[in-house]
């Protein structure tokens, strides 16, 4: 197992189909990940987007890889440009290292999305449907203060379960699970002391192209 991981992780936790890896990576290697997404967000700064309707969203959202999520009034998609003009920054490799290692996958994903959750910051139920080919898994990193996350089914109204993810965490949505609702109902700002301002980070990685 590279150096990057725990060198004892446990084993998956299924929540809802979702297989959550507790403590996957170590705190020498999240410190490391967050060196290399403040590098990413040099080149491609956070921003807080509006809904097409003109809500402000809570959290603070950049990327790597070819594309990159975008909001704006013409709607949500992925995009070869930040908002700033330039193409996104690369994936770093600590964070591919961890899709390969967790994926099944033979295929790097070539979208890395980042949101940062402030003090009172939550992503409601979602579903990951605008890439080209669902076959594909999603990987979620978490990085700073836990996030209460939560997984229901296919349908917004299938019941769901949560589970706190903290610090080191890594979530895969694959199978069944590909296309379930999920989302982050709260953060405990403070919690951790990787960020030292307090906050969350989580990096989801996908092939949507």
């Amino acid at each position: 197992m590279p150096d990057l991981f725990n060198a004892t992780p446990s084993q998956p936790v299924d929540l809802n189909g979702a297989q959550i890896w507790p403590g996957w990576l170590d705190l020498t290697a999240q410190a490391g990940m967050l060196e290399n997404l403040r590098a990413v967000a040099r080149a491609a700064p956070f921003r807080q987007y509006q809904s097409p309707g003109g809500r402000k969203m809570s959290v603070r959202m950049t990327a790597a890889g070819a594309v990159g999520w975008m909001i704006d009034s013409s709607g949500y998609r992925y995009a070869d440009r930040h908002a700033g003009g330039g193409a996104w920054p690369d994936i770093p490799a600590s964070i591919l290292d961890v899709w390969r290692a967790v994926s099944g996958s033979d295929t790097d994903p070539d979208s890395c999305l980042v949101n940062f959750y402030g003090e009172g910051a939550r992503m409601g139920l979602q579903q990951d449907k605008d890439e080209a080919d669902l076959h594909w898994p999603v990987v979620s990193i978490s990085l700073g203060d836990p996030g209460l996350f939560r997984v229901g089914g296919k349908d917004r109204k299938d019941p769901t379960k949560s589970r706190w993810l903290a610090s080191g965490d890594v979530a895969v949505l694959s199978g069944h699970a590909r296309l379930a609702f999920h989302g982050i109902d709260r953060i405990q700002f403070g919690a951790s002391d990787l960020l030292p301002d307090g906050g969350r980070i989580n990096v989801t990685l996908r092939v949507a192209q």
